[in-house]
């Protein structure tokens, strides 16, 4: 079964009940048990839901994985991730990393206990250079956010298992369409579901998916113990999204790779972030381990943080806003909006730049939205 008919049909049979083709929305806290000890297979919703339970099913065959496991954000699954640790194990993270992974990492985990190393993605050598004796998990993302880095996962899962450290793969930028880490060795792979996965900007929500028996009873007794779960209405939308993931995913593709190649001819352009452009340094990395390059472009624009203001106020069509991956373009200023929790220093140190404009491209027409950004530019 190809990946367009498992997301439309992958254990979403037919509701049992009633023959309604979409699964339903399983609205209830708790369930009716038969006797003590003696339930259908659900108890607590916190626990588990009917809904929820597609949802999880879906994400993981999605992903090639044989585990899912979803969360009420993306935070919430990156925490269920780092909740895998203890005090005293450490941490590479690759440097060029969303800002609330980094907040997370630097402000809840650190104090808690956890040794962290943010480590440059250029050279792959420096996740092997920064390893210790108590380093128990590598976290990239590929593409990184917001310098659309690539990162081999192939060569990156390979230091890992060599040395039997965790490797986790943030797939948010790619979507399991473009990508499945987990075909190239690592352990992990998690998903802010709110992005491409969910695709309409009307939902918060994460996933974890893995292959590892014991990685999935770890995350799902804290997914159980804390809580951090979606309710099955926002799963429902979720699943509604996955099934045309595949359409969206071609069309932000197509759109993205049009506009960064009219982009970096542009005068007012100093220089374009995408992995699909043939000069960039990830190009070849990124056709060995994606199917498409995806639909996030960032590029720096001549001058300073004024020039970016004026830039974004003179946008029609693309939306100034935080998230990303919906339908709808949307455009944002890294510096002072997703990345503002990474210290002026370090975001200097990584090229996050007060010129440097992030695009999530949507799937409108692809000359109206190259006019706009024209338009301001101009």
């Amino acid at each position: 079964m190809k990946f367009e008919t498992k997301a439309i049909h992958f254990g979403q049979k037919p509701d049992f009940a009633t023959g309604a083709v979409t699964v339903p929305v399983y609205q209830t806290s708790t369930y009716e048990q038969e006797a003590i000890g003696k339930h259908k297979g659900y108890e607590y919703s916190r626990t588990d839901n009917p809904t929820r339970k597609v949802l999880e099913t879906v994400v993981a065959v999605l992903e090639n994985g044989e585990y899912g496991v979803a969360f009420a954000s993306g935070l919430a699954a990156e925490t269920a991730v780092f909740q895998l640790l203890k005090n005293g194990d450490h941490v590479i993270a690759g440097a060029d990393i969303y800002g609330g992974t980094y907040r997370l990492l630097e402000k809840v985990f650190k104090p808690w206990g956890l040794e962290v190393s943010f480590v440059d993605v250029d050279d792959i050598n420096n996740f092997k250079q920064a390893i210790k004796k108590n380093t128990r998990l590598i976290w990239i993302e590929t593409p990184t956010n917001p310098l659309l880095k690539i990162i081999s996962i192939k060569k990156l899962s390979e230091i890992s298992k060599n040395n039997k450290i965790i490797f986790a793969v943030d797939n948010t930028f790619a979507s399991p369409y473009f990508q499945r880490p987990l075909n190239f060795g690592a352990d992990i792979v998690v998903h802010s579901t709110t992005k491409y996965i969910s695709g309409h900007s009307d939902i918060i929500g994460g996933a974890v998916v893995t292959s590892s028996k014991q990685i999935y009873e770890n995350i799902k007794f804290y997914q159980n113990a804390a809580g951090a779960v979606p309710g099955p209405w926002d799963c429902w939308l979720i699943l509604r999204g996955i099934k045309t993931l595949a359409i969206r995913m071609k069309e932000h593709g197509k759109n993205a790779l049009y506009l960064a190649k009219h982009l970096e001819k542009h005068p007012e352009v100093e220089r374009v972030y995408y992995p699909g452009l043939e000069n960039n340094d990830g190009y070849g990395i990124a056709k060995g381990q994606m199917k498409g390059f995806g639909g996030m472009v960032s590029f720096e624009i001549k001058g300073g943080f004024e020039d970016t203001q004026k830039f974004i106020s003179k946008l029609k069509i693309f939306t100034l806003g935080e998230s990303l991956g919906g339908v709808e373009s949307l455009v944002s200023c890294p510096s002072k909006m997703t990345h503002s929790s990474i210290p002026l220093k370090e975001r200097e140190r990584l090229g996050i730049k007060d010129n440097l404009i992030r695009l999530s491209i949507g799937i409108e027409n692809k000359k109206d939205l190259l006019e706009d950004l024209l338009q301001a530019l101009e």
